[in-house]
């Protein structure tokens, strides 16, 4: 049996392997190391390094196997939509290891988000989104998951049957009851994939994972990090994520997915479409939005299956019951689920 993630990449060895090839890229640029990196958290799906330099500090990331196409998909942003994702120092792509230069604080760490703040990611999202519909062959030439409309009634099927899979008080184990009303379940969930499939709006980048303690403001741009949990999939699931931080941080999410949405009414007023969900033959905006929560749901719970494939049994104790969880939801489908 393979090693678990956490344990390898706590290993001497590992640290050792890790250590070397920091310090030789950074040998590359002229930097130096100046002590042995800090290795401040561990994840069963990632862990990082603060490397202390003489020209600054940098961070490294290691991935697990679910997310590892997260560097390659970090360096191919930063060079089609460079205002909105920093270019890492260097990747590895066949190991899932990436680093960056330091940025310093994340917004939320600079401040506590306002309105304005959430305006502004919601709507450079839906910008960057737009940007990068032209380029969905080369993002999922990375790795990143194509979890678009289409594919979501499949990836129900096969997280649920793992689900079910697993012994008796498993933690990833639903109850007898959950099991069979989502079994129950799955019209709606390919009814919602086909809903979202009839809208105006492609699929595009996800980032999964949208709030402001994941991303940094560069000479007054906003750059998005952290893209383990990204997927190719209809743009509105974004929405899931940072409505759900945003409302329970108190703000007002309403005006923030109007913006969202109007960024969106713009790009297919420049199409000749309708506003989006305002066409007779289309679905309407609320129709995407619940539509867009079960996908997420399903989308979301195979990501934590994923996130959790190298866990411990301990840390499946700790994190096993997210994929029931968030599968769960497709039964009560609501914007802004736990993330």
């Amino acid at each position: 049996m393979a090693a678990a993630f956490s344990d390898t990449v706590t290993s001497d060895a590992w640290r050792a392997e890790a250590t070397a090839w920091i310090t030789a890229v950074l040998a590359r640029r002229g930097v130096r190391v100046l002590a042995p990196p800090e290795q401040p958290r561990v994840r069963p799906w990632s862990t990082q390094l603060v490397v202390a330099t003489d020209s600054g500090r940098y961070w490294f990331k290691a991935t697990c196997r679910s997310s590892s196409f997260e560097p390659a998909l970090q360096a191919l942003l930063a060079e089609v939509a460079p205002d909105a994702a920093d270019a890492p120092a260097a990747v590895d792509a066949d190991r899932g290891w990436m680093l960056t230069a330091d940025r310093g604080a994340t917004l939320r760490d600079r401040r506590e988000p306002t309105g304005s703040d959430w305006d502004a990611l919601l709507t450079r999202s839906a910008h960057l989104q737009q940007e990068l519909l032209g380029h969905g062959d080369a993002l999922r030439a990375t790795g990143l998951p194509d979890c678009s409309p289409g594919t979501v009634p499949a990836r129900f099927d096969a997280v649920l049957a793992l689900l079910q899979g697993v012994p008796a008080g498993h933690p990833a184990r639903p109850d007898q009851r959950t099991l069979e009303r989502l079994h129950a379940a799955r019209d709606v969930v390919a009814a919602a994939a086909a809903t979202l499939a009839a809208s105006p709006l492609p699929s595009s980048l996800q980032h999964g994972d949208l709030h402001p303690g994941n991303v940094f403001e560069v000479d007054g741009a906003l750059r998005v990090f952290d893209l383990g949990d990204a997927q190719w999939a209809h743009p509105l699931e974004v929405l899931e994520v940072s409505s759900a931080v945003a409302r329970d941080g108190g703000a007002d999410w309403e005006p923030v997915e109007r913006a969202y949405r109007r960024a969106w009414d713009v790009w297919c007023a420049a199409r000749g479409l309708p506003p989006v969900g305002a066409a007779d033959d289309a679905p309407a905006w609320d129709d995407l939005r619940r539509a867009a929560g079960v996908t997420h749901a399903v989308n979301r719970a195979w990501t934590w299956c994923g996130a959790l494939a190298e866990a411990t049994e301990a840390e499946w104790a700790d994190w096993g019951e997210a994929p029931g969880r968030h599968l769960a939801t497709v039964l009560d489908p609501v914007p802004g689920p736990q993330t």
